[in-house]
């Protein structure tokens, strides 16, 4: 059950995401009978494929697939922080003291 159910997660992210389906195609280049036979998750002739699965999560930026994966394996889903450019004045004050010291 849960392969059939991540099928029709990803079908309804390419059929009803804010991407059309045929440009989605277009990004990852497949054609769009291929992909939607792939999709479909009563045809036990077609699988949809991890890599064909990853490129459309990157081209439509939805991760709901992931979390649907990670919910039913037990595991959360969460972006990684983007690192934070510090200012140079904030750098300075962290980085220690190199100076050498003066000796009287």
């Amino acid at each position: 059950m849960f392969e059939k159910s991540l099928t029709k997660k990803v079908q309804d992210v390419v059929l009803e995401g804010r991407i059309p389906a045929k440009l989605v195609c277009k990004k990852i280049k497949k054609p769009y009978s291929t992909l939607l036979r792939e999709l479909n998750p009563f045809d036990v002739h077609a699988k949809l494929g991890a890599e064909t699965m990853f490129e459309i999560v990157k081209t439509t930026r939805n991760v709901s697939v992931l979390e649907f994966m990670a919910r039913e394996l037990g595991y959360t889903l969460m972006p990684m922080e983007a690192p934070r450019p510090e200012s140079p004045a904030k750098a300075a004050a962290a980085e220690p003291d190199r100076r050498p010291e003066a000796t009287m």
